[in-house]
């Protein structure tokens, strides 16, 4: 018997777009996912607790620090700008 487990683990986040769109389009999108799941560090208290709450938005859970930077990753070269509520 074939486990066919191991192909899940090969095609990562973009494992559900099947046999579409082609390989290089799919591995693009999976690299950009990783970075874009993944924790980040906050600016301001040093955690590894930033997620991305929308497009352009990450809040830190750990200071509560909200703020805009970059669509798939927090580290910019533009930088940072805080979000006042």
């Amino acid at each position: 018997m074939i486990d066919m487990s191991k192909r899940i683990v090969k095609a990562g986040t973009s494992g559900r777009y099947g046999a579409r769109y082609g390989v290089v389009i799919r591995n693009r999108v999976k690299n950009i996912e990783a970075q874009q799941y993944s924790k980040h560090e906050c600016p301001t208290c040093r955690h590894k607790s930033v997620k991305r709450v929308s497009a352009g938005i990450w809040n830190c859970s750990h200071c509560g620090y909200k703020f805009a930077a970059g669509a798939y990753s927090p580290k910019h070269k533009k930088g940072t700008v805080q979000i006042m509520e």
